[in-house]
């Protein structure tokens, strides 16, 4: 339940010591941390007996039942019990308890066989134990790891998983409506979920030992090529503890922290795996603020953060897509640099301006992207962040976690600092695209911390947008930020002390906003008035002025202002007024529609109705009579229609009537029955169809009134019940209906424990006294000890008055319908509904008075030697038992009834809807309904959010709220019904709730089915009870069902989102039964697939059972270690456990019991395989469900019986598509349950022959060193063609190492390997050694003909063109060839020659699956069998890849990858040397070629590092073959070079690799180009594509050798982990001559090319120390004499500063090297690239890398006023004068440099920029270009400026400001 989750978050530290030490004087034990807000209820003196029974029971109980070993019903019954108590209580329990229910649940969760449903309810009880870390410390509890990771491994990484051995909960199920999702993410979030929080809680209690294990366990699986690099990291950040105290951390952090750092900082390309880095870091810093020095790092991380908001920059730019899937996750990077700030060094906060400074014009609301969404998150997130870290330094009572030290709290001005940074870009989001709610939570929290800087700008924005009516988009916005940071304004306080003075001014301003016409205006406007009112007492305190002289100069203006409370309470209420004249029914809709409130106008209701509620509640008492008056006139001069404006003017009676009863009642109560009896008095209108609309509204108006506190209606009870009698039997509906509700409104009124008020202060608002002036009460929150609640509690006289009514007006309405049901009195169908209505009415009333329906337990359904209680909750009611229990007379009433309309009229719908919520409330109902307490929590936590003071903590809350979780609280206890025992009477009223699921009509059927799940989720054990019941409607040998009966039997077994669904109930009993009966139930004469509606039925239920199947346990024995655990809490005292230990006898039954129960299961198990065997010859589509449920029966830890196995193998050739799938999936299943275990031995991998021999030839020295990658003890590992076990003597010496990444990073301390052969299971078994199953497979694929129609089906198409690879197939024949050797390889072999031969894309498809399976499964082959297997295959092998296509290159591409997935490359030499026989050959085709190189590298690249050899081969193979013609071929042989170079990394302790290094390829490349570097013509693509022999020029080679080598660039922008910056920068000049300046499609692809390659280069990651590098580089280009290229390093630049910018920012050099770069481009002699470099100068201005400081101003000023020399008026037609003078450029210069200034602020006016316009102004008519670029300026200024003119205007002089309006408008504007 969420529920659980919710209470969690809400528990306040106990104030006083003294309460504690009362609390244990009677409890026997000090309360570990129980729920705060028990102590508060009416009834709190009864609980600690209460919970002590029920924590003595839990303790023996759980206990016990570990005790006598019955995990099922025993242990989880309890456990749930235990989280029952939890939830209810808190931690009620002594720390030693605590520690001994962590210790036995750590216990049962870590059991090896144990079923995962069990584990993972385990598990979440777990988590709440360890919820708050801070109630056991490190000393308490200690918690090994080792447990935990075996059980994520074997989960995660489950090994027979994905061969359906194993069936996991899945992660959220899809399907599940949104509105449920909030409910069933608590319940089943996947397993992943609930592993990951349980190993989170578990970390701070690892022993200190643990890190240096998990290091030992984790580093040698760190190799970077592999898919264990992300398995090592991933364990990393879930297990690594980081909480170890100070004089720890040499054993904790110290001894990764280095390492991992540094491989962070060297990793370039964004891998999946540094994402968890990331989170690992951030929890470290957080968890140690101040025990690490981040200095180093800091460029780095703001670095990689902005780059991974990935925000666009420059024009045209690519994204690599790693870069969006891999980006890091908000949260992390926030918890990160939140932990940063402060400190000695205030380098983060510097940054951290500099990466708001840098992003902030992104904030703007004209901007909008897929980025916005993290910008906003990151927003939203960090105010939150710091206010946590400040909370934790300065308010949080300190625990055993290592405290802070003093150097690095965080001070005042570290505060004011980062909300200074801080405030631009929230103001700015605002208004936003994606709404205003992410920049209202970061201003609610920054006003926390500084509320003078953060409000004063929110309020200047929010008056002006409630003066306009044209804008109600602002308005909404401010006014959602406004109520975000009411509770901070009201404060005031002494930092910012006039906050409460603009609560007023705000309120009046607020009222137009309640505006018939604009919905969402008016609820927000709703929401701020209530929200204001909340939090102040509306007293006129005028007069305290003139009385007191002790006043501040504010609270004098509050005094005097509050004289306008008056006012403003009843402007409010004519606003009100207004609205309802405007919505009622004749006015807005015809008549002929429905008479409902439509949803906006019940959403308006309740806004309007609690806002009322609101003001009359914080209103003193005369203003009080002044609003009551207004309102009662309103009412009662008017009538008002009932469905619209009546509910809405009845609402606002009711909140004045609540809040003060006796003064409301006076005047409403009698007027109402007044009227009422005046128009009743004639006997007509008893029975008039349609009634007085008066009367309507008068009984409207009375039923809402009557909603107060019951003691005050005694006072006019003959009144109340002359109307009942006089109206309960009027003829009308609608009008009884209302009579109705008055009866339920005064039953419920008098018998419900409710809080009579919710007012702001304790004992409701008082006037002003010379001692008390309310204004000091504004903002003030509710004090948690001095609640001071007034609890209604029915008294005596109510309870007599409740009986009373009962007896006067339900007891004859029971006896009516008794006489109908017997015949001896006929009624009509509306006078039964009538007698319904009142009947449930009554009894929805009465309920919290009527005790529960009584009757016998149901005997036999489940055998337990634990006792199963239903858990006793009291709340505040004792029953008074010697009174008629007329819950019980309404279901003796009400059970005949309903027999009786089901036989004589079954179409009576209305009556059977009314009896199926009678027998809900019966059974359930106590006086508050599921739905509504659900979401009466989430609007409590809502208002919560948007109110708490996070700084402060400890419930700051404001009292109505408190007031409302401690009512929350009772009614929790009111709604706990857990585990209820299954009685008699139940059993009856389900059974009727069954028949009503199977009736005639749908709509009955559907709401019965919804109380039928809801009570078959309470009652323990009925679903077994029910189960036959629903099933017989299925038996195929009836005859008397009909069709409706059968569907809803279906419903029922199908259950709905929430609730249980009886067909997939975890338990062999249950699915024995229910799966075979719906798979006969194809058979049943009452079912035909001709219905789309049952066919869909039946999808959805076999969908629901594959769904929600987990593997459901055979073994379910507990460990002797959790006995022991169990016998320590039985000898446990305070509170004793009740039942004591079971005596031994009773122990030996127990564990007799164990055995017997773990041999049924088996026995049922094969049982249910059998039944669903059986069920043969049915409708194809019930073969399928058959055979569906068949395979969720596959286990890893029991065969599959061999019939079953027989079934399946001849499934295989099944005519069914699906079926064979689905036997293809089991059979590879069956053969994994078959495989023969080969024995492995630990090593210590010194001890390998080989690695001694390598190490030897070095003189072993690399024996100690931590380096990784190509090392000497690892050298034995890679391929070498010298030394290749090509004999059985070499085969049986070499040791053979299949995974890949053993041995690249560290050895582990135990190698397994594979046990000599000599060991292993016998090979090439015969037919009498085998068993049962292995004979069926063994026989069927020894048959020719079976075998031909197989390999014929496999080789058919499934979906034209959108086969793939099939893995299922793949494992299959890995399987058959694992298990059998090569027995069946003489039959496959014709058909896999004659496949090869036939270039269709399925046979080519099947026969790669067959070679794949038989490379893979020929693992433990001997080596003679594996050579003859070779000599067959290489042939087959060449021949497939001559006849490739391009269908199907893809597919030998994966069988060849997939067949040296994990395999030692010395085992595959012969594929690897015929791969590398000639991969270009040319003579198939440029196409071969391509396809062949592609096959070879998915063999290469699985084998990652250890075939050196292999790629330098490849590449001298490919070095001369680089200047290819065919792009196809060099696209292809670009990706082979990536994976050649992939091993050549730069990361931190890595040696040189052995491989091909990127560095010496590069230089023998760039040699090869010269001929293009030298020249300086413009490189034009001219060579034709067509292969002419004599124009092969060294020129045109080089130009096609650029080609491939652009697309090698390309490729490996993306894959690498690292870019190889220096051999970059050598091809940079190259790239920038080539790439062409516009965005054109048009050219070839080689221009196209090197675009794209400096778009990705400019984005890469670099070091600090290539800065200077790239500089250089670029400084050289930017002389060269094309203009291209000078123009493409500034369009380089951008990206790269940008994508780097804290790198850059940190070296001052980099930062004075690019200003010069850009201003000396500035004055280029070429237009365009001095247009580019303005362009580029304003983005780096903008987003803060240079500043606009005097020299730079005063720079561009001088050039600006560069003279021109004297135009000479030239004769018409003279040639005119193209080249720009130099005096012209360096004018331009100067004007584009100011331009570029104006530009670069977009969204606001600094200081400098009015004096720049003035400048700029005064070039408007020098020659071109310059009087362009000015006009253009000033149009953008124009344009952005627009939106905030009028406080743009202020900065301006009057002057300037005319010379503005004069350019702005001016004709010059549109010349």
């Amino acid at each position: 339940m969420t529920v659980s989750n919710i209470i969690e978050v809400e528990e306040p530290r106990l104030g006083d010591c003294n309460m504690k030490k009362e609390a244990s004087e009677l409890l026997g034990f000090v309360p570990q941390k129980d729920i705060v807000y028990n102590e508060l209820l009416p009834y709190k003196d009864k609980l600690d007996e209460e919970s002590n029974e029920t924590l003595a029971q839990i303790k023996g109980n759980l206990g016990r039942a570990v005790q006598l070993r019955e995990i099922w019903p025993g242990v989880l019954f309890w456990t749930r019990k235990l989280s029952t108590y939890m939830r209810l209580y808190g931690r009620k329990f002594s720390k030693e308890d605590h520690v001994l229910f962590v210790k036995l649940l750590y216990e049962l969760v870590t059991i090896p066989k144990l079923e995962i449903s069990m584990m993972q309810s385990f598990a979440r009880l777990l988590i709440t134990l360890l919820k708050k870390k801070e109630l056991l410390s490190r000393e308490d509890l200690e918690l090994p790891w080792r447990p935990l990771y075996e059980l994520q491994d074997r989960i995660l990484y489950s090994k027979t998983e994905h061969l359906g051995l194993n069936w996991f909960p899945s992660s959220l199920r899809p399907r599940s409506s949104s509105k449920h999702i909030l409910v069933k993410l608590a319940q089943r979030c996947s397993v992943e979920a609930v592993l990951k929080a349980l190993i989170k809680s578990c970390r701070p209690y690892f022993p200190e030992s643990a890190t240096q294990e998990m290091l030992d366990e984790w580093k040698p699986l760190m190799c970077p090529f592999d898919v264990t690099m992300q398995k090592a990291m991933g364990y990393f950040e879930l297990f690594l503890p980081t909480t170890l105290p100070p004089e720890l951390h040499d054993k904790g952090f110290k001894l990764w922290f280095d390492e991992l750092i540094s491989l962070w900082v060297s990793v370039q390309n964004l891998p999946s795996w540094e994402v968890n880095l990331v989170s690992l870091f951030a929890r470290l810093a957080n968890d140690n603020i101040g025990y690490i020095d981040w200095d180093p790092y800091i460029p780095t991380i703001f670095t990689r953060t902005l780059r991974s908001l990935n925000l666009p920059v420059g024009s045209s730019q690519m994204l690599v897509s790693r870069y969006l899937t891999n980006a890091y996750d908000i949260g992390h990077v926030v918890v990160w640099i939140s932990a940063l700030l402060g400190g000695p060094s205030k380098q983060t906060q510097t940054q951290l301006s500099g990466l708001f400074n840098s992003i902030a014009s992104f904030f703007h609301p004209s901007n909008h992207g897929r980025w916005l969404m993290k910008l906003m998150k990151l927003l939203q997130r960090l105010p939150a962040s710091v206010v946590k870290r400040l909370h934790r330094e300065r308010y949080r009572t300190p625990t055993w976690l290592t405290p802070i030290p003093e150097s690095h709290l965080l001070s005042e001005q570290d505060i004011t600092d980062f909300v200074e940074s801080m405030k631009q870009p929230v103001l700015l989001s605002m208004f936003s695209k994606t709404g205003s709610l992410d920049a209202a939570q970061a201003l609610q929290n920054l006003a926390l911390l500084r509320p003078e800087l953060v409000i004063p700008p929110v309020l200047e924005k929010t008056y002006p947008a409630m003066e306009t009516l044209t804008e109600p988009h602002q308005l909404t916005a401010t006014l959602s930020c406004m109520i975000s940071v009411a509770r901070t304004l009201v404060a005031g306080g002494q930092k910012f002390p006039e906050g409460p003075t603009h609560m007023l001014p705000l309120l009046m301003r607020a009222l137009p906003g309640i505006d018939p016409n604009d919905f969402s205006k008016c609820m927000i406007t709703f929401q701020l008035i209530a929200t204001c009112v909340t939090l102040v007492p509306l007293v006129d305190c005028s007069a305290a002025v003139q009385t007191r002289n002790d006043l501040t100069q504010v609270e004098k203006e509050l005094c005097s202002a509050s004289a306008e409370f008056e006012d403003f309470v009843l402007q409010f209420i004519d606003r009100c007024f207004a609205l309802i004249d405007t919505s009622t029914l004749e006015q807005t809709r015809e008549e002929a529609e429905t008479e409902k409130m439509t949803h906006l106008e019940s959403l308006l209701e309740l806004g309007l109705s609690s806002t009322f509620y609101t003001i009359f509640t914080q209103c003193s008492m005369e203003l009080f009579k002044v609003a009551l008056e207004k309102v009662f006139n309103f009412a009662t001069t008017n009538v008002f229609e009932t469905h619209v404006a009546g509910r809405m003017v009845a609402d606002m009676c009711r909140a004045a009537t609540k809040t003060h009863p006796a003064e409301a009642l006076k005047l409403f109560l009698p007027h109402c029955c007044n009227a009422i009896l005046q128009i009743s008095s004639n006997e007509e209108v008893l029975n008039e169809e349609e009634l007085d609309k008066e009367l309507m509204w008068n009984l409207q108006l009375l039923s809402e009134v009557t909603r107060v506190d019951g003691d005050q209606l005694l006072l006019y009870r003959s009144q109340l019940v002359q109307i009942l009698q006089l109206t309960l039997h009027l003829k009308c509906k609608q009008g009884y209906s209302l009579a109705c509700k008055l009866l339920y409104h005064i039953l419920r009124s008098s018998s419900l424990l409710y809080p009579r008020e919710y007012c702001s202060l304790p004992g409701g608002v008082q006037q002003h006294t010379d001692t008390y002036l309310p204004i000091k009460d504004w903002g003030r929150p509710g004090d948690l000890w001095n609640l001071d609640i007034k609890w209604h509690m029915p008294s005596t006289e109510e309870r007599e008055f409740v009986f009373y009514l009962l007896d006067l007006l339900l007891k004859p309405e029971l006896q009516r319908l008794q006489k109908h049901t017997q015949g001896e009195q006929d009624m009509s169908r509306d006078d039964v509904l009538q007698s319904l209505s009142i009947v449930h009415n009554c009894l929805l009333g009465a309920s919290p008075l009527l005790p529960p329906v009584y009757g016998e337990p149901v005997p036999g359904l489940i055998n337990s030697m634990v006792e199963l209680h239903e858990t006793k909750v009291y709340t505040g009611i004792d029953y008074d038992l010697s009174r008629e229990n007329y819950r019980q007379d309404i279901c003796k009433a009400i059970r005949p009834l309903l027999h009786y309309t089901l036989e004589h009229s079954e179409d009576d719908i209305k009556s059977l809807f009314s009896i199926i919520k009678i027998i809900n409330d019966v059974l359930h109902f106590k006086g508050s309904h599921k739905h509504e307490f659900d979401s009466r929590w989430k609007s409590f936590s809502m208002i919560k959010k948007s109110m708490e003071n996070k700084l402060h903590g400890s419930k700051q809350h404001i009292r109505a709220l408190l007031i409302d979780r401690v009512m929350l609280q009772h009614e929790l206890r009111n709604l706990t019904i857990e585990g209820c025992i299954y009685r008699s009477v139940h059993q009856d009223l389900i059974n009727d709730l069954l028949r009503l699921s199977t009736s005639r009509y749908s709509q009955v059927r559907s709401k019965a089915q919804n109380v039928l799940f809801t009570a078959l989720g309470t009652y323990n054990f009925c679903c077994r009870d029910i189960i036959p019941a629903v099933l017989e409607y299925l038996d195929p040998d009836r005859t008397d069902v009909t069709q409706q009966q059968f569907k809803g039997a279906l419903y029922c077994l199908l259950g709905n989102h929430s609730g249980i669904c009886l067909a997939t109930l975890q338990y062999w009993e249950c699915i024995a039964l229910t799966w075979p009966a719906i798979v006969r139930s194809g058979m049943s004469p009452s079912m035909s697939l001709e219905k789309p509606s049952i066919v869909r039925l039946f999808d959805d239920l076999a969908d629901k059972v594959h769904r929600q199947y987990e593997t459901i346990g055979l073994d379910f024995s507990i460990p002797e270690s959790c006995v022991e655990l169990a016998l320590k809490m039985m000898k446990s005292s305070n509170p004793e456990p009740t039942p004591g230990a079971a005596s031994e006898q009773q122990e030996l039954e127990g564990r007799k019991r164990q055995e017997q129960k773990n041999r049924e299961s088996v026995q049922k198990y094969e049982k249910l395989v059998m039944d669903l065997l059986d069920c043969r010859n049915m409708p194809w589509k019930f073969e399928q469900i058959a055979i569906g449920f068949l395979s969720l029966m596959l286990r890893d830890d029991r065969p599959l019986p061999s019939s079953a196995v027989l079934f399946f193998v001849e499934s295989l050739n099944h005519d069914s598509l699906l079926v064979r799938n689905g036997a293809i999936s089991a059979v590879s299943g069956i053969l994994k349950q078959l495989k023969r275990p080969h024995k492995k031995v630990a090593v210590n991998p010194y001890d390998i022959s080989e690695l001694k021999t390598s190490l030897q030839s070095c003189d072993g020295k690399a024996h100690s060193s931590l380096l990784v990658g190509d090392r000497p003890d690892n050298q034995w590992l890679q391929y070498d063609s010298s030394r290749l076990p090509r004999s059985q003597q070499d085969w049986e010496e070499c040791c053979f190492i299949e995974k890949t990444h053993w041995g690249y990073s560290t050895w582990p301390r135990k190698l397994m390997l594979y046990a000599p052969p000599e060991e292993q299971p016998k090979q090439g078994k015969t037919r009498e050694e085998m068993n049962e199953s292995e004979k069926i497979i063994y026989d069927h694929f020894s048959d020719p003909l079976f075998i031909d129609q197989f390999i014929q089906y496999l080789s058919l198409e499934e979906r034209k063109g959108n086969d793939k690879f099939s893995p299922r197939r793949f494992c299959l024949f890995k399987g058959l060839f694992r298990n059998f050797d090569d027995a069946f390889l003489p039959l496959l072999m014709p058909h896999m020659e004659r496949l090869v031969a036939d270039s269709h894309e399925s046979t080519q498809r099947c026969v790669a699956e067959i070679i794949s399976g038989l490379i893979r499964g020929s693992k433990h082959w001997s080596y003679s069998k594996v050579e003859k297997l070779w000599a067959l295959l290489c042939p087959l092998l060449r021949k497939a890849l001559s006849n490739i296509t391009i269908e199907t290159y893809a597919d030998w591409g994966t069988c060849i990858a997939t067949a040296c997935e994990s395999r030692d490359p010395r085992k595959l030499h012969w594929l690897f040397e015929m791969l590398m026989e000639s991969p270009v050959t040319g003579e198939g085709g440029s196409f071969v070629d391509a396809c062949r190189l592609y096959v070879l590298q998915g063999g290469l690249a699985q084998q990652e590092w250890r075939v050196p050899e292999l790629l330098h081969r490849l590449l001298q193979y490919l070095e001369p073959k680089l200047t290819q013609v065919y792009k196809n071929v060099r696209e292809r042989i670009g990706s082979v070079l990536t994976y050649i170079f992939m091993i050549d990394v730069n990361l931190p302790h890595t040696q040189p690799t052995t491989s091909p290094r990127i560095g010496e390829f590069t230089e023998r490349v760039l040699a090869r180009l010269k001929p293009l570097t030298e020249g300086e013509e413009e490189i034009q693509n001219h060579i034709m594509e067509e292969n002419t022999e004599g124009d092969q020029d060294e020129r045109t080679q080089a130009i096609r050798l650029l080609k491939t080598v652009l697309k090698w660039l390309m490729t490996s922008a993306g894959r690498s982990f690292s870019s190889a910056v220096p051999e970059q920068l050598r091809l940079l000049p190259l790239l920038f001559r080539i790439a062409p300046v516009e965005n054109d499609d048009s050219y070839d692809e080689m221009k196209r090319d090197a675009k794209t390659c400096l778009s990705l280069m400019s984005q890469g990651l670099l070091y600090s120390e290539q800065i200077s590098q790239v500089l250089d580089a670029l400084e050289e280009i930017s002389r060269s004499s094309s203009w291209h290229a000078r123009y493409t390093v500034l369009t380089y630049l951008q990206v790269m500063v940008f994508y780097n910018l804290f790198t850059f920012l940190s070296d001052a050099k980099a930062v004075g090297d690019v200003r010069a770069l850009v201003l000396r481009l500035l004055e280029d002699e070429q237009l365009e690239v001095r247009e580019m470099a303005a362009t580029t100068l304003s983005g780096l201005l903008q987003c803060n890398f240079l500043s606009i400081d005097e020299p730079m101003q005063a720079h561009f000023e001088s050039l600006s006023k560069t003279r021109l020399p004297k135009r000479r008026r030239r004769e018409l037609g003279s040639v005119v004068d193209t080249v720009p003078s130099a005096d012209l450029v360096q004018r331009h210069a100067g004007v584009l440099g100011l331009s570029a200034c104006i530009l670069s602020s977009p969204y606001d006016v600094p200081t400098w920029m009015p004096q720049i316009l003035m400048d700029l102004s005064a070039h408007l008519n020098d020659t071109q270009p310059i009087e362009m670029t000015v006009k253009k300026t000033l149009s953008d200024f124009r344009r952005t400026h627009h939106d905030n003119w009028q406080e743009h205007k202020q900065k301006f002089t009057d002057d300037q400001l005319l010379v503005l309006t004069d350019l702005l408008v001016s004709p010059c504007y549109y010349a």
